[in-house]
């Protein structure tokens, strides 16, 4: 399930998307509220906007702050979802605010600095394999190689781990076991984009088989939550 809040940019924030379809309102109705009492939401801090993309129109969305959702909550009325939405709501910040102190004290932590270092050298040249890659299936044919950057970053996200939101960078917020496994994951990637262009291999057959690989880790090592609602105990 996806959370209430997310973490952005070390704050908590939800999102006018995320309280009309909790309390039943539609958007649009949000955004006026919101549009209606526009100087009141800036003196709880910037009022951000966001876009959904979609096969349509895109979405423009508010972005707002824990001190900015609950005056939103004020002015909407008290029928039962909205207060059932309240509880909730009170009880996600409470959640991810325990979890931004954990992210903190493990960047404090000496052990999670070297293994985001170590990462980060490995991820680097991993990242210099899929820029060769990427030229490579340029050369075969291919018309959109350069959203195999993303792809495989998503890919391994996808196979390690279960993401109950999105986060700005993920690596950021990964325990030190975590990370050990993403390195792994980086190394496999980066010997099985070698390996198949040295034997002149197909792109898409490559970016199969580091796929599978990368999967196969994901069996043995068991995908792991990022921001546990256990591990961070949540409160009734």
């Amino acid at each position: 399930m996806n959370s209430l809040v997310q973490i952005s940019k070390n704050d908590l924030v939800t999102t006018s998307l995320v309280v009309a379809e909790s309390v039943d309102y539609e958007h649009r109705s949000i955004l006026k509220l919101i549009k209606d009492h526009e100087k009141d939401f800036k003196d709880f801090g910037t009022l951000a906007l966001g876009v959904r993309k979609t096969k349509g129109r895109p979405t423009k969305y508010f972005i707002l702050t824990e001190p900015q959702t609950y005056y939103l909550l004020t002015l909407m009325q008290n029928k039962p979802m909205v207060s059932k939405f309240k509880k909730e709501l009170v009880k996600e910040f409470v959640r991810m605010r325990k979890a931004l102190v954990n992210i903190h004290a493990n960047h404090q932590n000496k052990e999670w600095q070297q293994a985001r270092i170590d990462g980060k050298a490995v991820r680097k040249e991993t990242t210099d394999a899929i820029k060769d890659f990427v030229e490579y299936a340029v050369k075969q044919g291919s018309k959109n190689a350069v959203r195999y950057y993303a792809n495989i970053t998503k890919m391994e996200n996808k196979a390690l781990f279960i993401l109950e939101q999105k986060f700005d960078n993920v690596r950021q917020v990964l325990d030190n076991h975590q990370l050990s496994t993403l390195k792994t994951a980086d190394r496999i990637v980066y010997e099985t984009l070698q390996e198949g262009m040295e034997r002149s291999m197909n792109y898409k057959d490559i970016y199969k088989l580091a796929k599978e690989r990368v999967e196969t880790l994901a069996t043995l090592v068991k995908p792991t939550i990022v921001i546990s609602q256990t591990e961070l105990k949540l409160i009734e």
